[in-house]
């Protein structure tokens, strides 16, 4: 099983920003790669309502399956290598891929048949180390609606804090909070 803890500081940005940061960091758009995340959880939201999310995520022609639920410092994720039509049966059937995460699912008591697809998020990314993590520049599409959103992933919370607080400085863009992307796409997706 592929675990470990994620720690990551985000911001979104506006479009001027964004193109800041690319310009800054000099960064060519050929570099930027496509992915698909599709979000599953139950009608009733079993997941959403224990902090948690489920995905597939489609890179090139590699499907992974993440499972992400709260640690005491960040996000525990656990990550599965799946293949295209084990992704496919789940996405078009609901048919759940065998392995670890279906496992822990039936541990901590859901029933598996019951999760759905409900939406896609599209994303152009671009990350390359930075000082002491990885450093992330989004672009998402969903439910037409569009955000720019710069990511640090980092092991030491309190480092990695200062420095995406003092990059945000030196670059003069605010501090904005900011939401994962599938509470974005659930408040997307579920605004009154």
């Amino acid at each position: 099983m592929n675990q470990h803890i994620e720690i990551e500081f985000k911001n979104l940005l506006d479009e001027k920003e964004f193109r800041q940061l690319i310009d800054h960091f000099e960064i060519e758009a050929a570099r930027f790669t496509s992915q698909q995340n599709h979000y599953f959880d139950t009608s009733d939201f079993e997941l959403k309502n224990r902090s948690s999310a489920l995905r597939i995520r489609k890179k090139k022609d590699r499907y992974e399956l993440t499972l992400k639920q709260p640690a005491t410092e960040g996000l525990l994720e656990t990550n599965q290598a799946i293949t295209a039509e084990a992704a496919i049966a789940f996405l078009k059937d609901g048919t759940f891929p065998e392995g670890s995460i279906l496992r822990l699912l039936i541990a901590d008591g859901l029933d598996t048949a019951a999760f759905t697809c409900f939406g896609t998020l599209e994303t152009d990314r671009f990350e390359f180390p930075y000082k002491e993590g990885v450093l992330v520049l989004d672009h998402s599409s969903y439910l037409d609606q569009e955000d720019y959103e710069l990511e640090y992933e980092v092991t030491d919370a309190k480092a990695g804090k200062n420095i995406f607080i003092n990059l945000l400085e030196t670059l003069q863009i605010p501090e904005r909070k900011t939401e994962n992307k599938v509470k974005r796409f659930y408040r997307a997706k579920f605004k009154d």
